[in-house]
């Protein structure tokens, strides 16, 4: 058995779906702010859904999250880390949190966006709490959603007033 890294480009993710899931559409190997490109990379998601009905809407982004678990644990182990900041599924789907019940219009996708980025950058708590003590796919996947349950707030926030 072997503890080298495994090689990580777009040709490697191709080998491995899971891991090209995991690691955003290849999005995950941006050098710079993985993550946010890695919420860019959700944007055409959740302009696809956008239109749909609240109920499956939420059904999907819920797949999507304990589908999720097992992706970025695959990846993560794919990696050799504990959480990669190369794995940013959890970052789509904690965007598709942010953006449920949003309005319509992209000044709504761009301020969703930038609320989703401030809380999984920042981490305020609860969110620093699942970060430091939630582990595994599970772990990986939690303070992205918590941070996405504060940023849509936050927009339901600027919606009522």
């Amino acid at each position: 058995m072997t503890t080298s890294q495994p090689i990580v480009n777009f040709r490697e993710l191709l080998k491995r779906p899971v891991c090209l899931l995991g690691l955003g559409f290849g999005s995950g190997l941006a050098p710079k702010a993985p993550g946010t490109v890695g919420t860019l990379a959700a944007l055409p998601i959740y302009w696809l859904m956008q239109d749909l009905p609240l109920a499956i809407y939420l059904a999907i982004t819920l797949i999507a999250f304990i589908v999720g678990i097992w992706i970025c644990q695959k990846s993560a182990d794919w990696l050799k880390k504990d959480d990669p900041s190369a794995v940013v599924w959890d970052e789509i789907v904690g965007y598709l949190v942010t953006m449920m019940a949003a309005p319509s219009g992209w000044q709504w996708i761009v301020i969703g966006f930038v609320l989703f980025r401030i809380f999984d950058i920042w981490k305020p708590w609860p969110i620093s709490w699942c970060d430091k003590n939630l582990h595994g796919g599970l772990g990986i996947m939690v303070d992205d959603v918590v941070a996405g349950v504060f940023a849509c707030l936050g927009i339901q926030f600027f919606v009522l007033f």
